[in-house]
């Protein structure tokens, strides 16, 4: 089984840039869908953006013009841009994959998780 390892988290001041990379032990090449999602304290888990194989991505409304995803199949690596960071954007940040695009209840489903990367953005 593929194992995702994200890193590039840390503390920023509000404004700042970071950029999460995920690092897969395998190919990526076979996932047809990886994305980033996010949980803050005593919230409710959110999906962050998501890249398909053939570069579609989709993005949650609070981070668009924001936050860039992007996928190195070379590398077997997917990254997070993150631009004009708020203390909102304030979360552990996930990293998921899929070997195929299911959508349930409107959302895609991931089967790979990586242990996460704490960002936390200072007012």
């Amino acid at each position: 089984q593929v194992q995702l390892v994200e890193s590039g988290g840390g503390l920023v001041q509000t404004g700042g840039s970071l950029r999460l990379s995920c690092a897969a032990s395998g190919s990526i090449f076979n996932f047809n869908i990886m994305g980033w999602y996010r949980q803050a304290p005593g919230q409710q888990r959110e999906r962050v953006a998501v890249i398909t194989s053939d570069g579609s991505t989709n993005y949650a409304d609070s981070v668009k013009g924001r936050i860039t995803i992007s996928r190195d199949d070379a590398k077997n690596t997917v990254y997070l841009q993150m631009n004009s960071l708020k203390p909102e954007d304030t979360a552990v940040y996930y990293c998921v994959a899929n070997r195929v695009i299911q959508i349930v209840a409107g959302n895609p489903t991931f089967d790979s998780w990586g242990q996460g990367t704490q960002v936390t953005v200072s007012s």
